[in-house]
């Protein structure tokens, strides 16, 4: 079957995390994309598992296109092996290209940047701003509480139970990418500008 998902977006954290589990993931996952012919975009750092995410594409012989705002240039240090690395203005902008240039997003373990990434993107979808799928990747079970807490979102009444079918939690990086790739065409179109 031929993928009808060009990109990913895969947001994860610029540190390595204390589970190696968390850095084998992240090397999995950009030689999944590499193999399926399916471009990485991520947040455009050399370090910690974004870092990781971006040589393992890279090494497997992917596309990658980092996006990265101006004031963490330093901060994280911008990947110099990419070659489609955009510089932004902001956060939000860097957010913003992340979501026009993917059709699928990807969470792998992070802290509370990628939190950050991942409630935006699931809020955008809350409110009809698109339909990508939107899979987090549960490496040994890191993200439990964080689905907890969307989970306990719905049952205190302040989200609607299709809410959480917004987001599907999935154990590896195969059923990611089973899952993106069973999507229609259609669901991955952006309903309209952000």
């Amino acid at each position: 079957m031929p993928s009808t998902v060009d990109a990913v977006a895969v947001f994860c954290g610029s540190r390595f995390g204390k589970n190696p589990l968390y850095k084998q993931a992240a090397q999995d996952v950009g030689q999944t994309l590499a193999k399926a012919g399916i471009r990485l975009v991520y947040g455009g750092g050399a370090h910690g598992l974004m870092g990781v995410v971006a040589d393992a594409t890279l090494s497997a012989g992917g596309a990658v296109t980092g996006v990265i705002p101006d004031f963490l240039e330093s901060r994280e240090k911008m990947h110099e092996g990419v070659a489609e690395l955009i510089v932004t203005d902001s956060m939000h902008t860097r957010k913003q290209i992340m979501f026009s240039r993917a059709d699928a997003f990807w969470i792998l373990p992070g802290g509370f940047g990628t939190f950050d990434e991942m409630m935006e993107i699931l809020t955008w979808k809350q409110l009809g701003r698109h339909s990508k799928p939107i899979m987090l990747i549960n490496v040994a079970n890191w993200a439990d509480t964080l689905l907890a807490a969307l989970d306990a979102a719905v049952e205190q009444g302040f989200a609607a139970p299709t809410a959480r079918t917004m987001i599907q939690a999935v154990p590896d990086i195969e059923t990611a990418l089973a899952c993106s790739l069973s999507a229609e065409k259609s669901d991955r179109v952006a309903v309209e500008q952000l």
